[in-house]
């Protein structure tokens, strides 16, 4: 596969947990070398953590608009998937395949991309990727905008004030 150029340049969030430490690091890589700022929220080493501290983290510069996405790593992809969807306008797809990635974006409207590197090698990881960053929502005047809007209301009614 040749050099693919990202369609859009921004701020990326980036984490893991020791399981991720690897792919991440090589996730950061292509993201720098594709233009975008990155932000690695960690961890900065293979040594065993807990993966909520960096999925929170990467989570919330997404919720707030630090980040423009946000890119996850563990073991499976699930349990960061978990976490960051706690945190309000988050909404993190757990894609082990390049077709997930990019239809989350397309219909889902997603913002953060979770993976997991017992699943994923550091090539596919990089189709995952692009799959993600180059894929558009299809925006308010589809059908998948009304779907959107039930997610949005399902998150503001179980919402409660810190």
């Amino acid at each position: 596969m040749g050099v693919n150029v990202f369609t859009m340049s921004g701020t990326v969030a980036i984490g893991s947990d020791h399981a991720g430490f690897l792919l991440k690091e090589a996730l950061e890589d292509e993201l720098v070398s594709g233009g975008y700022t990155v932000v690695d929220f960690g961890t900065d080493s293979e040594e065993s953590c807990d993966y909520p501290d960096f999925g929170l983290a990467v989570a919330e510069a997404v919720s707030t608009g630090e980040a423009w996405r946000g890119v996850l790593v563990c073991g499976t992809g699930a349990g960061m998937a978990m976490v960051a969807n706690k945190v309000p306008g988050v909404r993190a797809a757990a894609c082990n395949e390049p077709y997930t990635a990019e239809y989350c974006r397309l219909h889902n409207d997603a913002n953060v991309l979770t993976m997991g590197a017992r699943i994923v090698d550091p090539q596919a990881a990089k189709r995952i990727l692009h799959a993600f960053l180059d894929a558009e929502y299809e925006g308010e005047a589809s059908r998948h905008e009304r779907r959107l809007g039930k997610i949005r209301d399902v998150e503001r009614k179980y919402m409660k004030e810190a």
